[in-house]
């Protein structure tokens, strides 16, 4: 008798529909986050939305992240190993000239940031962060702080090799950062009058910043 009609044939084992992980879980919470973030900014995002688009139950989602400002802060610890911790490290081994650095420096942060959905978080910080400063102070010591400090080491590694003559920028090292700034705003003021030229524009803004600073080959 064929399988398919004998009654005492085995079928197949039912496998239980696999769920996701936590880690996969919280990505999905993260990714769902930034969506409505930078839909409806920080004052108008809402758990619930973020949850109906994680596909999770709302209480699942405060399992992961108590309020809005936790999960807020996940989103921005999430953005910033990344880029910041990827700069670090490779600073840190680093044996070429500051100009080659430089030009690394920008090129991850236009890949990693600027052109990537984690624009938002800047844009975010931008328009609400003067009032709710406990986010902005988060925001500081995860980004703000760190960046500063590397951009620092950078420059100070330059004045000790005579890259540079100056030491402006380990003075306001925030000079060297200014373009990324108009560039995580530009695409959504100004995108649909005129597109921005990334790359060109950090290259141009790293060939200036260095005359400036007094470079020379060594």
């Amino acid at each position: 008798m064929p399988d398919d009609l004998d009654p005492t044939a085995k079928l197949p084992a039912h496998r239980p529909k696999k769920r996701p992980d936590a880690k996969a879980r919280r990505r999905a919470i993260l990714d769902a986050a930034l969506e409505v973030f930078a839909e409806h900014g920080f004052t108008g995002a809402r758990m619930e939305d973020v949850a109906r688009r994680a596909g999770i139950a709302k209480g699942t989602l405060y399992l992961y992240f108590k309020d809005k400002t936790a999960l807020f802060e996940g989103l921005v610890h999430d953005a910033a190993d990344p880029i910041l911790g990827k700069l670090e490290r490779d600073f840190a081994g680093f044996e070429g000239s500051t100009l080659d650095f430089l030009k690394l420096l920008f090129q991850h942060i236009r890949t990693e940031a600027v052109a990537s959905p984690r624009r938002h978080i800047i844009r975010l910080m931008l328009a609400e962060g003067e009032r709710f400063p406990a986010i902005a102070d988060f925001y500081y010591r995860e980004v703000v702080a760190r960046g500063l400090s590397l951009l620092r080491a950078i420059n100070a590694r330059a004045l000790e090799r005579g890259e540079i003559s100056s030491d402006a920028a380990l003075r306001y090292p925030q000079l060297i950062i200014a373009p990324v700034l108009i560039a995580a705003v530009w695409d959504g003021l100004f995108g649909r009058h005129e597109t921005l030229d990334l790359e060109g524009m950090f290259a141009a803004h790293v060939e200036l910043v260095l005359r400036g600073l007094g470079w020379r080959e060594v």
